[in-house]
């Protein structure tokens, strides 16, 4: 399994980082959108929703999507925040009384479509605005550094379990090690990527983005353990879905958008 997953990080990474970089603004919205379909139909199979609740989906993650990726929104940060509420409430919910605590009903539904919908344009925002380029390619970097530093600490010393009924593997030892590696990959990264932050104003933003990396995590964790799937989908290899990919993303994503915008 690690294997595949390297193989697969190996091939998606560079590709990721190539559409980032060359891509011209309105491809790269485009691209985005595409993204944006696939995890509303990654949430209707997640949630077999059929009949009016695929309408409510699609009609509730197209709705939200198109005000944010147009920013007219008057205090556009209200409404991702609390989308992030609403998952981090979920997955509270799952940690302290299992995946049977909550209903699978429609609601699972609408806040699927709405953190699908609101977050994902954020990474055209962040990525077409002046500067864009390097702060999404920052991101991503620090994302996979939070990533490997959590898995690779948690395998080798994890003992402490972080929240067993939302991700039984996951360890408190494994999330103080994703830290560190957001904290020494951010001062690595930073002259090259973000010389305009100051060291300790880049420690604090490495943080925030280490923390809702994981966070973004666990909540894909737990909607999936609500839903009763293992993966979001199969796009990826040794990997899942798209949303098994993105979770980590799309919380710091909007973090790095209004840090740098």
């Amino acid at each position: 399994m690690l294997r595949t997953r390297l193989w697969t990080a190996a091939v998606a990474l560079p590709l990721l980082i190539a559409v980032v970089v060359w891509a011209p603004t309105a491809v790269f919205t485009g691209f985005v959108a595409v993204l944006t379909a696939i995890g509303l139909y990654e949430v209707a199979a997640m949630t077999k929703a059929r009949g009016a609740a695929l309408a409510i989906l699609v009609l509730a993650g197209l709705a939200a999507s198109m005000p944010v990726l147009a920013h007219v929104i008057i205090y556009p940060w209200i409404v991702p925040l609390l989308v992030a509420a609403g998952m981090l409430t979920l997955t509270v919910r799952v940690g302290r009384g299992g995946s049977s605590s909550v209903s699978a009903g429609w609601i699972l539904v609408v806040l699927g479509a709405l953190w699908v919908g609101v977050l994902f344009p954020y990474f055209s925002l962040l990525r077409n605005r002046p500067n864009g380029i390097a702060a999404i390619i920052l991101l991503v970097l620090l994302v996979v550094a939070s990533d490997s530093g959590a898995y690779f600490t948690g395998r080798t010393i994890g003992r402490i379990k972080l929240l067993p009924r939302v991700s039984p593997n996951k360890t408190v030892e494994g999330a103080i090690g994703g830290l560190a590696a957001v904290i020494v990959g951010m001062q690595a990264l930073r002259p090259w990527l973000a010389p305009e932050w100051t060291a300790r104003s880049a420690t604090v933003i490495a943080l925030g983005i280490g923390v809702l990396a994981q966070a973004g995590d666990l909540a894909n964790s737990a909607y999936k353990r609500v839903a009763g799937v293992k993966d979001s989908g199969w796009l990826f290899p040794g990997h899942g879905g798209l949303m098994d990919r993105a979770c980590s993303l799309v919380f710091a994503a909007v973090l790095t958008y209004y840090c740098v915008n």
